[in-house]
């Protein structure tokens, strides 16, 4: 038996905190917490995060929206933390790359604290990005990582590690009930439709049949999970008993490279976009595919999504948004 004892949830309920919920991961846990009971609190500051993601929720009485940066102390009554927030892509983690490291050192320290003060369980989301570009292929758990302290990604990149740090540090100091766990490329309905990552990239540059942009030749390889795939990692390693605490690798193991990431999109969206080459960013992993086999053994838990499956719905939710008109797309990206 695992530490979900056979995949059963704890479902007595509970008051959450979902730090960066009205993000792209943090609405689908929202969504998710909620519909199993809980009271959720949803908080963001909406540098990334968009209000258009949790509209639906606000009539839902066990849903409290609070607008506040993680930066910055917080005094609730919690029973669980998932700590969400900081930007995940490269166009908003290097906009303001101080304020990256800020999120992920500063609000560590302080959902950390509140979690000492109120004994409350804490997750952290963590990313793949700890291992840098990596030497190691797959990516284990157990692997340190090769990662540049002082490049343009560094400010995400070090933020997460440093992060992780504190969370071990906090567990071993004040025996705080902790859980981590390394996010690699997701994606699916509600990423940001300009967030430089490359999966809205391509669709976005496909539906509207602008060419299609590839940095470096294409051969460097990614692993991508759908969405809801994650967050059902996510719940499950919540739910395994204190002594598990990760970190523990979420992600999927089927690898594609970029190139033909791009050609499945032109594919599946019938566009007459074309590929057109650029140079290959600093620090830009060669190689990214996670070893899941603690979250197999852990968790009982492997992706169940297709990336066809994934991408078909995530083409559909911005074919949505581009049907809707420029003024919805606006409204998406400009809402705070």
């Amino acid at each position: 038996m695992n530490n979900t004892q056979s995949g059963m949830r704890n479902l007595a309920r509970k008051r959450i905190l979902v730090t960066g919920g009205a993000g792209f991961l943090g609405s689908h846990l929202c969504e998710r917490l909620l519909a199993e009971g809980h009271e959720v609190v949803c908080m963001d500051n909406y540098f990334t995060g968009n209000k258009q993601n949790i509209l639906h929720l606000l009539d839902n009485p066990a849903f409290e929206l609070m607008r506040h940066d993680v930066t910055f102390p917080i005094y609730i009554e919690i029973d669980e933390i998932y700590n969400l927030a900081c930007p995940a892509s490269p166009i908003h983690y290097q906009h303001d790359p101080v304020q990256t490291t800020k999120t992920s050192v500063h609000g560590a320290i302080n959902m950390l604290g509140l979690a000492k003060r109120t004994g409350a369980k804490i997750f952290q989301a963590s990313t793949s990005e700890v291992y840098g570009d990596p030497h190691q292929h797959p990516q284990r758990e157990d692997y340190w990582g090769h990662v540049n302290p002082i490049g343009f990604r560094s400010c995400y990149d070090e933020g997460k590690r440093c992060a992780e740090t504190l969370f071990f540090d906090y567990r071993r100091q004040h025996n705080l009930r902790i859980k981590v766990g390394r996010i690699f490329n997701t994606y699916g309905p509600r990423m940001h439709p300009s967030d430089g990552r490359v999966v809205s990239n391509f669709i976005m540059q496909a539906l509207t049949g602008e060419p299609i942009t590839i940095y470096g030749e294409g051969d460097q390889t990614r692993s991508f999970c759908y969405c809801l795939d994650l967050i059902e990692a996510f719940v499950r390693i919540m739910d395994t008993d204190d002594s598990f605490t990760g970190p523990v690798n979420i992600g999927n193991p089927d690898e594609f490279t970029i190139r033909q990431l791009a050609e499945k999109v032109i594919e599946m969206t019938n566009s007459s976009s074309e590929l057109v080459f650029r140079e290959l960013p600093s620090d830009d992993p060669t190689q990214r595919r996670p070893d899941i086999s603690m979250a197999k053994k852990e968790l009982g838990w492997e992706p169940q999504v297709k990336l066809e499956q994934g991408l078909e719905k995530t083409i559909a939710y911005f074919a949505d948004l581009l049907d809707a008109g420029d003024n919805k797309v606006h409204a998406f990206a400009q809402a705070q």
